[in-house]
């Protein structure tokens, strides 16, 4: 969908549909100026069925051939408005704008308590990011939907709309970032498997500039990287390890590493899951597509900062060869690891990640991952949970998650969960079972890192969604990139 951002009114431009935010605040002057402007919509306002409050909207038709249809989106009260509500009501806007096949769209940009760049960004992005759907293998006779062609924003004043050009921009890229998560995460395991996901990251690598280098079988081999090989052991599709790299900044400054869990798909392994719902773990990845989203992005917006992404990227599967509860392995910092069960596997693969990182010397590393049903029970799919040693890296998180609306909420590594992980044959085991499933999920990672400060994201409950929100689609929504485009932004 093209977007794209000029001077103008309502009034004076042309398309299937015109979408007009209102505020509470601004009814009165507004309803009058429709009135004028459109006097077909008398009746219809008239009624007094819509008043802006918030979450509310209202399709009306105009009885102008260029301009057919109208979209009012109420607002609530000025001072309330967010980031969050305006990106929520574009995509609400144009959901209905998607439902009556419009092509060409109009779009107001309203003056708000925010500034216009910061409100230009919202609307654009929870336009670009709302009408995304994975239908690519769905036939044209299955699939009715159609998004817009072009999104036009338009604002009266001239200087708001150089102000706003520059962010929606900003939001095109962070889009598009956010939609190579979701294509990647949402792809079934026979598309995106560790060979055709690092394939995807070099192609995309290259073209924002981001230098990708794939370590194959025999190099996670030599680099000693026991857990990734031993979660792969059940599948006949080899491992990999995606290194990519984007310097912003110069060579001196350490940079931020972001750490994704690959496994393009888990069964649980010989600890296999029900069948009800495993077609869901093709989205097991979902935190390897959000890193690589970020960093694609990062690239394109030219961020001032050196950023890693590693993906360590394997099937889980239970072959007759596949690792077993009970093994004894040894990760690549050389301590050993009792497996207890074999669906606790991204750990493992982590494990290895967050040792390779170290290599680095980051000034900080922060790992998403698709973990724990634990976290899913305890936070539902709205929030993230977080874990970490450094409580300056974690406020960062947090105030990107507040603003992009992203949430985290953070989860104690008290060393008394320990006990749960402490096993009598190795180092560590690898679960802890039920109670408190997260939390010794992040603690087991702690066993893992280097001198740097870290931080983990666990996204099993965010990362797949059970149904679609206002900007958000069924399936692998993109999480996390918007947060992590934000907190890189403002380091």
């Amino acid at each position: 969908m093209k977007v794209s951002v000029s001077a103008g009114t309502l009034s004076g431009t042309k398309a299937d549909i015109g979408i007009l935010p209102m505020f509470e605040d601004d009814y009165n002057a507004t309803i009058q100026s429709l009135h004028d402007d459109i006097p077909a919509l008398s009746l219809a306002i008239d009624s007094g069925d819509f008043k802006a409050a918030k979450r509310t909207q209202t399709l009306l038709y105009t009885g102008i051939k260029s301009m057919p249809r109208v979209v009012l989106i109420g607002l609530g009260a000025k001072k309330d408005a967010s980031a969050k509500e305006l990106r929520n009501a574009a995509g609400r806007a144009l959901k209905a704008c998607a439902a009556v096949k419009a092509k060409k769209v109009t779009f107001v940009l309203p003056d708000t308590s925010l500034a216009i760049n910061e409100a230009a960004q919202a609307l654009a992005e929870g336009a670009l990011l709302s009408l995304y759907k994975f239908d690519k293998y769905m036939s044209k006779e299955a699939n009715s939907y159609k998004q817009p062609e072009a999104v036009t924003f338009i604002h009266a004043d001239k200087k708001a709309v150089a102000e706003a050009k520059k962010a929606i921009e900003t939001a095109e890229i962070i889009s598009e970032g956010v939609t190579i998560a979701r294509d990647l995460a949402n792809a079934p395991n026979n598309e995106i498997y560790p060979e055709t996901l690092a394939k995807k990251a070099q192609e995309l690598g290259k073209a924002a500039g981001v230098k990708v280098t794939v370590l194959n079988k025999t190099k996670i081999a030599s680099l000693k990287m026991g857990g990734l090989l031993a979660v792969n052991q059940g599948s006949v599709r080899p491992p990999v390890f995606i290194v990519m790299e984007y310097n912003g900044t110069k060579a001196t400054e350490k940079p931020i590493v972001l750490v994704g869990k690959g496994v393009t798909f888990d069964s649980g392994g010989i600890s296999i899951k029900p069948g009800a719902g495993m077609s869901d773990m093709r989205l097991d990845m979902h935190g390897s597509a959000t890193v690589i989203g970020t960093i694609v992005a990062a690239a394109k917006l030219k961020i001032k900062r050196n950023i890693v992404a590693l993906v360590p990227a394997t099937e889980n599967m239970p072959d007759g060869g596949a690792y077993v509860p009970g093994d004894v392995i040894r990760l690549m910092n050389g301590k050993t690891v009792e497996i207890d069960n074999t669906d606790a596997e991204g750990r493992l693969i982590l494990g290895d990640a967050l040792t390779y990182a170290d290599r680095f010397k980051p000034q900080a590393v922060i790992d998403f991952a698709t973990l724990t049903g634990a976290c899913m029970i305890a936070l539902g799919g709205v929030t993230s949970g977080l874990m970490g040693n450094d409580d300056t890296l974690k406020a960062r998180i947090k105030a990107a998650a507040d603003t992009t609306a992203e949430y985290v909420c953070e989860l104690p590594l008290y060393e008394e969960y320990e006990e749960q992980i402490k096993s009598d044959y190795a180092d560590v085991k690898n679960s802890g079972g039920r109670p408190a499933g997260a939390i010794t999920a992040g603690l087991f990672l702690q066993h893992f890192i280097g001198d740097y400060s870290w931080a983990h994201i666990d996204i099993a409950g965010t990362g797949i969604q059970a149904k679609a929100t206002d900007i958000n689609p069924k399936g692998g929504p993109g999480v996390g990139v918007r947060m992590m485009i934000n907190m890189l932004q403002n380091w």
